[in-house]
């Protein structure tokens, strides 16, 4: 009895496309969601070392919140790799200039810090109203907070 395990290889993945509408969500709960669908975790043919999952659009990433009072006290931080080029900015700030970078930021952090996870951020595309460039993939939406 020879039975061994059947790995995805790159080139026989079914890739969908899968609609998410951040309208009122959790961005911790939406970013770990939409990590694991990055991935393929909710797969059967989940491969870890091969890019298994699905192309995911997140719309109205403006409507997006946070619990308690993290809103007003988490902050975003970057460096130039300059002497004093520590940048800071809080949620609020980046809220207002970017909200998309807040969820690919959130995402981007539960993903793998490797080649293959930066692979797999590629297949996230985020937009800030309702409307997105991607109705040609018919994309088909899900509902992830029940």
């Amino acid at each position: 009895m020879n039975k061994s395990t059947q790995y995805a290889k790159p080139g026989e993945v079914e890739r969908s496309w899968v609609l998410v509408d951040a309208d009122g969500m959790t961005l911790g709960r939406l970013a770990t969601q939409v990590a694991m669908i990055l991935r393929g975790k909710n797969k059967p043919q989940f491969t870890p070392h091969t890019d298994t999952g699905d192309f995911v659009v997140v719309v109205n990433a403006e409507k997006v919140r946070l619990t308690g009072n993290k809103a007003a006290s988490k902050r975003y931080y970057r460096h130039s790799g300059y002497l004093g080029g520590l940048k800071s900015e809080s949620y609020l700030e980046a809220m207002e200039k970017h909200p998309e970078r807040v969820i690919e930021h959130a995402v981007k952090g539960m993903l793998p810090k490797t080649t293959l996870g930066r692979q797999q951020l590629r297949k996230l595309k985020v937009y800030v109203g309702p409307d997105h460039p991607h109705a040609a993939q018919n994309p088909t939406k899900i509902d992830l907070e029940a």
